[in-house]
């Protein structure tokens, strides 16, 4: 009997020690795999570097030619001028939800000149809830009672003006975000979205020329008073607003993540704005957003196809057929877990290298700048390029080294004996030093798609 036992127990231990070494196995082979589907994804990045990097150098780049005049009115030769960037025409951007609403004066200048150092394009709130979170009371200037995230809107014209910033107001119409007291009747909801848009465009038409009109349409619930399984609220709404603009105003309609991955041909994103444009909605941009908000999400879709680059390219280049300016509006890369912000910085440098190629990218917005500046639920993905108290992270230096080194020229050429000299660099605003035996003088340029006749400096 004693044998017996003795049999089963070792029966038992060896098929404890089996599992085990299956188990083991099985780990193993499943961190092989993540292992390999992270080398998938570096490789398929790796490979279509050539294909991003003649797009940049095609569709972000100009010739320049520049002739000099001496003081006796000709063409002087050999005069050395000295090149450098000083913005750019691409639109860099992020919300500047918290403008002026951290905790020191300190930690505001901080935001600022983080925000100011990578970015001239910024998403201000104009979230319902925000501007009008009891009816009648208007929070569009100062002062205002503070709502986090929500400062009002009057607060970012002078800090634009006085940085550089282009603005994009963010967004007239959502299905989210609005305050609890509107009606439930569709038709009264119209008409206060109509008073909305008027008090709206009275006091920034002149002042934004960017703006979201229509966000996320496509995963609207059907609670929402407007919804119809057609959408045909967005198409009422650019009808609505366009006349109240200047016609150089963008207005643009924006969707959720998903729609960067699917193929065109089975792409409801590209159906709707087909459709929009053929029965004469002003759409006059499109945005797409790019949001993970948990490091399994990051992770995950690393490890899937839908990070394939090629395909992205192939998405936007697809959409450029509607020749619309084309915005990543609303970017979330989570730092958060193992050696998370190193790859956060990977994953943001492959990205912006892509986003900027693509030939009708107009601008790219990062979602929050800094950790714990997100909504509530969002904060634990760390998906600032700053750390809680704004000190870059290395996703922040990434961009830092490819927005203000990398794709910023700076040379020097000669004049040749016509009193010609020609660069190529990227579009943007340029100041041009001159200098011809002991006389200098400095000017500057406009360097841009749109111009192609030659600038010509006088130094007389």
């Amino acid at each position: 009997m004693k044998h017996g036992i003795s049999y089963i127990a070792g029966r038992f231990l060896l098929v404890v020690i089996i599992a085990a070494f299956l188990a083991l196995g099985s780990r193993s082979a499943t961190a092989a795999t993540e292992a390999g589907s992270i080398d998938t994804y570096r490789k398929a990045w790796s490979d279509v570097s050539k294909r991003i990097d003649k797009n940049i150098e095609r569709n972000r780049k100009g010739n320049a030619t520049i002739e000099i005049i001496g003081e006796d009115s000709q063409p002087l030769k050999d005069a050395t001028l000295n090149i450098q960037q000083k913005t750019h025409a691409f639109l860099f951007g992020c919300n500047a939800f918290v403008l002026g609403q951290l905790p020191s004066d300190e930690m505001n200048k901080r935001y600022e000149d983080s925000f100011i150092k990578l970015f001239n394009f910024a998403t201000v709130p104009f979230y319902w809830a925000g501007t009008e979170p009891n009816k009648g009371e208007l929070r569009y200037e100062e002062p205002a009672t503070n709502i986090w995230r929500r400062p009002p809107p009057d607060r970012f014209i002078p800090w634009a003006a006085k940085n550089g910033v282009t603005l994009k107001g963010h967004p007239l119409l959502w299905h989210a975000h609005n305050p609890s007291w509107l009606p439930k009747d569709a038709d009264e909801l119209r008409e206060l979205y109509r008073k909305r848009f008027k008090e709206i465009t009275s006091r920034f038409a002149g002042k934004i020329f960017i703006w979201d009109v229509v966000n996320e349409s496509l995963v609207c619930p059907k609670s929402y008073q407007l919804y119809t399984p057609d959408r045909a609220y967005v198409e009422w709404v650019f009808k609505e607003v366009a006349p109240l603009f200047p016609e150089k105003t963008t207005l643009m309609i924006n969707e959720v993540t998903e729609y960067n991955f699917i193929p065109v041909e089975k792409n409801p994103y590209f159906s709707q704005v087909k459709t929009l444009l053929a029965n004469g909605a002003k759409v006059r941009g499109i945005g797409f957003q790019y949001h993970f908000f948990r490091r399994k999400a990051l992770d995950g879709y690393m490890t899937s196809s839908k990070s394939d680059p090629a395909k992205l390219l192939d998405v936007y280049e697809k959409f450029n057929e509607f020749n619309l300016p084309l915005y990543v509006t609303e970017i979330t890369f989570p730092s958060a877990g193992d050696d998370g912000e190193a790859l956060q910085a990977e994953v943001v440098r492959d990205h912006y290298r892509l986003w900027f190629c693509t030939p009708r990218m107009a601008g790219i917005t990062w979602w929050n700048l800094g950790d714990g500046t997100a909504v509530k639920g969002e904060n634990e993905a760390k998906g600032g390029l700053t750390d809680e108290e704004l000190k870059p992270k290395s996703a922040y230096r990434a961009l830092d080294k490819l927005i203000n080194e990398e794709w910023k020229t700076k040379t020097q050429v000669k004049t040749d004996d016509k009193g010609t000299a020609k660069f190529r660099g990227f579009y943007g605003k340029y100041t041009i030093k001159v200098t011809a035996g002991n006389k200098s003088k400095e000017f500057e340029i406009d360097l841009s798609k749109d111009c192609q006749t030659p600038h010509k400096l006088s130094l007389k």
